[in-house]
């Protein structure tokens, strides 16, 4: 067999699937959405307080986070669990940066970011899915498209949903995340493949 021919492979599953993969039907497919869903909640949530201040959007390891949940999750729960993070937070658990919870951050300068994460997760899900997640130079460019959405999103919402025009938001909502998004980027793209390859030796 071709060495690449598990990016085309239509039977090619997620991390979490080998992991621990969702035979059974009914209440046992929910539980363990639930607690797969859980656990990457309280990595955003842990994630989000590792932070830098800063004067709009703090800096903090939640992009990271967000990729590898869609690299190792799959587009579909890897999506789900975002929006199960915003969710909690919307009700008001402080599971945001600062730590705060609320509406605030889904409507203030936050938000476009926030609603980034969301499709990140699915870009970078979509494209673990078709075999990306064991190459670590397919996943960089999955991930760094998963940047792109996320800083091209908040750049927007700061840009005209916030008003501070074009040139203010690039300059404090993309600017100063471009060099740790490179090393977060990098960082996901390396310890994805090798998660894979162990996962894969172990469960298969």
């Amino acid at each position: 067999m071709p060495a690449d021919s598990s990016f085309s492979n239509a039977r090619h599953v997620s991390i979490a699937d080998v992991w621990w993969p969702a035979r059974r039907k009914g209440f046992a497919v929910v539980r363990r959405a639930i607690v797969l869903a859980a656990f990457g909640v309280a990595l955003l949530a842990v994630s989000a307080k590792i932070n830098l201040p800063l004067p709009y959007v703090p800096m903090t390891l939640q992009t990271l986070v967000v990729l590898m949940i869609g690299a190792v999750y799959g587009w579909r729960l890897g999506t789900l669990t975002i929006i199960a993070y915003l969710a909690v937070g919307a009700l008001g658990l402080p599971v945001f940066a600062g730590p705060v919870g609320g509406l605030k951050p889904l409507t203030g300068a936050t938000a476009g970011f926030l609603s980034g994460f969301v499709v990140a997760a699915f870009v970078t899900g979509w494209f673990s899915e078709r075999g990306w997640d064991r190459s670590m130079v397919r996943l960089f460019v999955a991930m760094a498209i998963g940047h792109i959405v996320i800083m091209a999103m908040g750049f927007v919402w700061l840009a005209y949903g916030m008003k501070l025009g074009a040139e203010k938001a690039w300059l404090v909502g993309v600017m100063p995340f471009l060099a740790g998004a490179l090393v977060k980027n990098t960082l996901g793209a390396i310890l994805v493949p090798v998660l894979r390859g162990m996962v894969d030796r172990r469960y298969r």
